[in-house]
């Protein structure tokens, strides 16, 4: 059961880190890719590069944007 805990919480640290936020823009726009290549919309080639942008442009509107709790 301890491995299983640590397991997790090595997860969490990864994918969440400092900012909860930061995770939720990131995820948010990578769902609306996939959405998109569910829909058909996947085969253009600017897809890939839409995302990176849209993922840079989501994590600085989170720092901008999002205060920083202290600690």
């Amino acid at each position: 059961m301890r491995w299983v805990r640590g397991f997790g919480r090595f997860w969490y640290d990864l994918v969440i880190g400092d900012d909860w936020r930061i995770a939720v823009a990131v995820v948010t726009v990578l769902l609306v890719g996939g959405l998109l290549v569910v829909a058909g919309l996947g085969g253009s080639a600017l897809l890939a590069p839409l995302l990176a942008v849209a993922v840079a442009v989501a994590f600085s509107l989170v720092l901008l944007l999002g205060p920083r709790e202290p600690g």
